[in-house]
């Protein structure tokens, strides 16, 4: 059977899909242009110009994560998001076996325990139930994944309709992977990113989404966008004409306001025009607090930030997330609570204009120093892996060899994320000097071990801190009932099973 076969229900298990490739034959994919086709055939927008409408609009675009394994599970759990929550953009989150190439795997895990996926094996399943799941839904679908080498699920996505497809060679690669090195994951993306050129001369622009939320612990502003602004250029030189740029939450109102508000700066500065350039925020990533509501006073919070900010679009959590997976409901209610924050009864909410733009001129001059020595470069994906190997760039708590990760950041006084250590990153002594006065007040000059232990824990557990909320005695536990099994087209099973966030990352 091939990857392009679609068994009816109670048929024998799916058998291994061939390569995803274009041409002739029951396995090839669709041309470019077929799909293309295909897209403008759907009758609805793509998720670029969902986000052009929705900032236009002056609303923030609000988007759910999930993904689960089983096919009918799948179109279960989006058609009830659709029908409850009514969020602008859609999500399939796919599954580790998948991101990392393992197809073979990822079908027979669809076989035996699809449950045990941790998002939807897209190319197992194969383009025609991507189509399926499609043409099921009013809204556009992103591809959401974590793959160093996107090609082959870039293609099958692309057959299926999909319009938005997340990632990048180093924000998809350093965060998640231990030996790919960063030459193979930049050409990998580049790949994927001429193939966006080359569906945008067939009339169809992909959103290209990168992952600016890199391992979203403590991420301070200044990497993350230096990141994506290097990968939105490589996009860019590659043909991509929409490019969302994707920032954590870090939990100080004037510093997350002031980064959103400069990825338009850094687009305008560094990018060719023609290109267009959505900021996203994604909610809190890190530990959230455990009463429900105080999740949700966070979740409100984050969207308001997006508000502020300026944003095109803001992923959003749910108030299950410091117990792992949430229930579809959970889902449902926490788009509804996001999308509270684009009520123009809230038009008095601001925020310190002073000290946005204090933040919004340091995060400037910062990726500035970070980017512009590699942006001169004649080879500039040969550039990026020079830097990372020689820690001119680097990212905190990275999982990959390839990346130093000796960089320390901590919470000031006020909360905002700064440098303790910045290895060797090329920041002037004026950067250096106020990082260092900003902490200075938190550990003293030269904190030891231990202090600085307790400061990194207490700084990740921020928010259970500021709803001062005590540590539990006990291993906790899920404090609501598995959901009832979602309506029409098929029920999915109870649990973990009816909807699936990302990694921790």
């Amino acid at each position: 059977m091939s990857l392009t076969s679609l068994p009816a229900l109670g048929s024998p298990p799916r058998t291994a899909p061939g390569p995803a490739v274009r041409g002739t034959g029951p396995a090839a994919l669709p041309t470019p242009a077929e799909s293309a086709a295909y897209i403008g055939s759907l009758g609805k927008p793509t998720a670029a110009e969902v986000l052009d409408r929705c900032r236009a609009q002056g609303r923030v675009a609000i988007q759910p994560r999930c993904g689960v394994g089983g096919h009918e599970e799948m179109k279960a759990l989006l058609t009830t998001l659709e029908a409850e929550a009514a969020p602008d953009i859609l999500t399939l989150t796919i599954d580790s076996h998948t991101r990392l190439k393992r197809f073979e795997e990822a079908l027979r895990t669809l076989n035996l325990r699809p449950a045990d996926l941790n998002g939807y094996p897209l190319v197992a399943h194969g383009w025609r139930r991507g189509r399926e799941i499609n043409e099921l839904l009013a809204a556009p679908l992103e591809i959401r994944h974590g793959s160093p080498d996107a090609r082959i699920l870039f293609d099958v996505s692309v057959a299926s309709g999909m319009t938005s497809f997340e990632g990048g060679g180093i924000s998809y690669n350093l965060p998640y992977s231990k030996a790919v090195p960063l030459a193979e994951s930049l050409g990998a993306w580049q790949d994927v990113d001429r193939r966006c050129g080359e569906l945008a001369d067939h009339g169809v622009v992909i959103d290209r989404e990168l992952f600016g939320t890199l391992t979203a612990v403590l991420v301070p502003p200044s990497i993350s966008l230096a990141v994506s602004v290097l990968e939105a250029v490589l996009a860019a030189r590659a043909g991509v004409r929409c490019i969302s740029v994707a920032y954590p939450q870090g939990g100080h109102l004037a510093q997350d306001v002031a980064a959103l508000r400069a990825i338009p700066v850094l687009a305008e500065r560094y990018l060719p025009a023609g290109v267009t350039v959505h900021a996203v925020l994604h909610e809190f990533m890190g530990v959230f607090p455990r009463e429900r509501g105080n999740a949700e006073d966070l979740i409100l919070y984050g969207a308001l930030v997006a508000r502020l900010g300026g944003a095109s679009k803001l992923i959003t959590k749910t108030h299950q997330e410091a117990y792992g997976i949430p229930d579809t409901a959970a889902n449902v209610e926490g788009l509804r609570l996001a999308d509270r924050a684009n009520s123009p009864l809230l038009d008095f909410i601001g925020v310190d204009t002073g000290q946005v733009a204090e933040e919004l001129e340091w995060i400037l001059a910062e990726v500035a120093e970070l980017v512009e020595p590699l942006l001169a470069a004649a080879d500039l994906a040969d550039a990026i892996a020079l830097a990372f190997a020689e820690g001119r760039l680097d990212i905190p708590f990275s999982a990959s060899r390839h990346a130093r990760s000796d960089l320390i950041p901590r919470r000031d006084a006020a909360g905002a994320i700064r440098y303790l250590s910045t290895g060797a990153l090329p920041f002037s002594a004026a950067h250096l000097r106020r990082n260092e006065e900003l902490l200075h007040a938190v550990d003293g000059p030269d904190p030891g071990f231990d202090t600085l232990m307790r400061g990194l824990t207490g700084d990740i557990n921020h928010f259970r801190h500021v709803f001062r909320e005590e540590e539990p005695t006990t291993p906790p536990t899920r404090p609501f009932s598995a959901p009832a099994p979602a309506p029409a087209p098929a029920p999915g099973p109870p649990g973990r099973s009816q909807t699936s966030s990302e990694p921790r990352n």
